[in-house]
């Protein structure tokens, strides 16, 4: 269960003993086993690990996507029945309506939830502005770039003002620049907003670059065997990525990571 500190709830997310068991085309699959986490208020937290080890899984538990087959998800202290707004999710492909504009995209949410029509507007034009999409708000989603579409993402769940924010794989599609342009911009609006982050990836230096904690998973059934606090992403403010990534101490922390999933990923075909 969440703890609390001084009669304050300490962690957003709490995750106690998650296993997770579907039942496949050959039998019962135990995706998840016996997963513990707390996730801290203002944590940008990415999941790293090899292919098929859970972690879209666990992304889902948290966004209340999937229940687990046994364990206790909770936020602040409440059970996690089901999605909530609190908990917008971005994916890897933008998910945005084909036939409405940039700006009737982001927000729908909003008026779903019945806010008044200053309100959407202020909020709507505020959150487009700060992902970069100010004078394309009248475009459809296939009249921008890739990177532009998932900037629209951002925006739609950033709108709800979220208390945390679940990513997967959202810049696995992206080219390399626009992608490390991408990693700006959410480390920015992290910084600006102190949301609460959780992001999976399958890229180590981009974990590094961006998390305040990196968590590395085991090989199906997946178990967080290694965790990581990190403040490169601090760093990259007065330094350039390549003179951060140079660091022994970033180089070190990369080959261990690399170690572990190289090893989980052997371990797969071995089975």
């Amino acid at each position: 269960m969440s703890e609390k500190v001084n009669g304050k709830i300490e962690y957003v997310v709490t995750l106690k003993d998650i296993s997770l068991r579907y039942r496949g085309e050959k039998g019962e699959v135990a995706a998840l086993k016996d997963v513990n986490l707390n996730i801290k208020e203002g944590e940008f937290i990415c999941v790293l690990g090899p292919s098929g080890c859970g972690k879209s899984t666990l992304l889902k538990i948290i966004a209340g996507f999937l229940q687990p087959s046994e364990g206790v998800s909770e936020m602040d202290a409440n059970p996690i029945n089901g999605p909530d707004w609190h908990r917008g999710v971005v994916f890897q492909s933008p998910t945005l309506y084909p036939w409405l504009n940039i700006y009737d995209n982001v927000a729908f949410g909003l008026k779903m939830r019945k806010f008044s029509k200053g309100e959407i507007e202020e909020l709507t034009n505020k959150y487009l502005e700060l992902v970069g999409l100010k004078g394309f708000e009248k475009h459809k989603p296939y009249e921008l770039s890739g990177g532009m579409r998932q900037r629209a993402s951002l925006a739609r769940v950033l709108v709800n003002k979220p208390r945390m924010i679940l990513m997967d794989e959202p810049f696995g599609a992206l080219d390399a620049l626009t992608r490390q342009n991408m990693q700006t911009l959410i480390r920015t609006i992290w910084t600006k907003t102190e949301n609460t982050v959780f992001l999976i990836t399958h890229d180590v230096d981009e974990a590094l670059s961006l998390a305040t904690r990196v968590i590395v998973m085991s090989s199906r059934p997946g178990r967080i065997i290694k965790e990581f606090n990190t403040g490169f992403t601090y760093c990259i403010y007065g330094e350039s990525h390549e003179e951060v990534r140079g660091k022994v101490e970033y180089m070190s922390i990369r080959d261990e990571i690399l170690k572990i999933i190289n090893n989980q990923t052997e371990e797969i075909f071995i089975k």
